[in-house]
Order: structure tokens, then sequence, then C-alpha cells
């Protein structure tokens, strides 16, 4: 089997560098998080875009603690055995999102395999106050797999979240590497599913691992036929030297050439670029 973690750290190109945070919106929201003990993939996967969007009052919150069950070969979240489930934690989220005064916000969460249910209760819960407190703040649901299970996806599909996301990450060729027991076969299934309710359906995948071009399209074609109509495409970067290794790094005209290809696919919305990372600009993906 292929060596995929590599020692080997190949140098970031210039069009990777980012911006230092700034901002009042951006300080705000910061405190807040601080404050409130909120966890946020935002922080936990070192999401070169957090400035960007916690200034334009757009953030994504961290559900059911930080410490995730799986251990996938790209994620920087903790791995090990999770705290029990904490009930209060819809309704301080709920409360945070009101005093952030966020326009749009993303919600994920790390897998709970742990739980009978996955976490779906506290997922539904958790939007449900959200709606309830902030009105006017639009959702998006960035959720794991649920093992494919309708009845848990269902009750997701039922607080009605303006967008549901779950993301294949990979191409199909080298998911068993990339994930640690998420299936390619299984999210797509969890897609269709979620698309046939009529809500809107997202997924996104990371480039540099490896992939070829035709597996890309084909990737982008295995989505469009499970019904979902907004992807996001960005450059995998390598947290630490014990995750997998960058393969190479896209040039910004590739990721022009997929948004190009996605666009002509049907997809209604295509986020492309080497930063490009799954809530980016989220708060454009709700409009059919």
């Amino acid at each position: 089997m292929e060596n995929n973690r590599s020692n080997t750290i190949l140098r970031k190109p210039e069009w990777l560098k980012t911006k230092v945070p700034a901002g009042k919106s951006y300080l705000s929201v910061r405190e807040i998080v601080e404050t409130h003990k909120l966890h946020t993939i935002c922080t936990s996967g070192h999401c070169p875009n957090m400035h960007e969007c916690w200034g334009r009052g757009t953030a994504t919150l961290m559900i059911l603690g930080d410490v995730c069950t799986r251990s996938c070969g790209f994620c920087n979240v903790k791995t090990g055995r999770p705290s029990p489930a904490d009930w209060q934690e819809p309704e301080r989220v709920a409360e945070s999102v009101k005093l952030m005064n966020l326009k749009h916000c993303v919600l994920t969460s790390v897998d709970r395999d742990d739980l009978k249910d996955g976490g779906a209760e506290i997922w539904a819960l958790t939007i449900k106050a959200i709606k309830r407190l902030s009105p006017q703040t639009t959702l998006e649901t960035l959720i794991p797999d649920f093992d494919g299970r309708p009845e848990l996806i269902n009750q997701l599909i039922e607080a009605a979240p303006e967008v549901i996301s779950h993301n294949l990450e990979t191409v199909s060729r080298i998911t068993p590497w990339v994930r640690s027991r998420a299936k390619y076969e299984l999210s797509l299934k969890v897609l269709a599913h979620i698309a046939a309710s009529g809500i809107i359906t997202k997924s996104g995948i990371m480039l540099g691992l490896g992939e070829t071009e035709a597996e890309v399209l084909e990737t982008m074609d295995d989505l469009r036929k499970a019904g979902v109509t907004v992807m996001t495409i960005g450059q995998y970067l390598q947290p630490t030297r014990n995750h997998l290794p960058v393969k190479a790094f896209i040039t910004p005209e590739t990721f022009d050439f997929y948004r190009e290809e996605g666009l002509k696919r049907g997809f209604r919305h295509v986020e492309s670029g080497p930063l490009v990372r799954s809530s980016y600009l989220a708060e454009k993906h709700i409009t059919k």
C-alpha cells in the first residue's frame, strides 16, 4: 500500500499566503468565542479564512465537543474518547449566536460514534434553538455521515436549516487513506437522501492528495447524480508531520478550470480556489 504519511513537506507557493486577522467584527466574534468557551472549526482546523469570515459576520461553530471518535488522515481535530454529551449546549450556542449577531452561521461537529444517535438529537435541538433566538440568522449544517442512518439524518432535515452539507473530502480511490471510517458510496447516499428532501445540499473536496483530473471530474458527476447543487474545492494543507502529506499544490488556474467545469455540470454554486474551505462564502449558498 502506498505510504501517504511521508515526512516530506512541500514549500507553500505565494498564492497560499494569508492576511493577519484584524477588524472590529473579527475581534468581537473572537471575544465571544473565547468568553463562552465555544468550539469552532475555524480555530481547530487552522482555517486560513477565519479573519475574513468572522469579519463578515459569519462563523463556523463546532458542537458536541472538540474530541472526535474518528482519526482521519487530513484532520487536525483531536481524536480520542469524548466527554459525555452536554444537553445545555444547544441553548448556550444559540445564545452565543444571538450575541454575535451573526448573519449566517455554519454548524459542524466532531463524529460521535460513542453516542447511540451519533449526536443527532443535540444537532436538531441546536438548530431549533438558534432559529428561535435568532430568526434572522440563516443556517448551514456541515454534518457527519451518521453511518448513513436515514432516521438520524431526518432529525436534521426536520429541523430545517437552509443548507445541509456533508463532505466527500476526496475522490473515491483515495478515500480509504484520507477518511478513517467514512465511505465514499455511503456519503453519496447520505447526500442523495438530503437532496430528496428539497433542502439545499452541499459537499466539498480537497485537492493535492494525489487525485487526477479525471477523478475530480468523475467526483463532480457523482455529486450531481446525488442531487448536490453546491460544491467547494480547496487545497489540502498538511496540519502536522503526522498527517497526510501534500502531494501537490494546485495552481489558481486549475481551480478556475474546475469551477467552470462544475458550473457546466449544473452546480448552482462552485467555490473553487487554493484557500477555499467548506464554509467559505457560505452565506452565498442559501439561494436555490
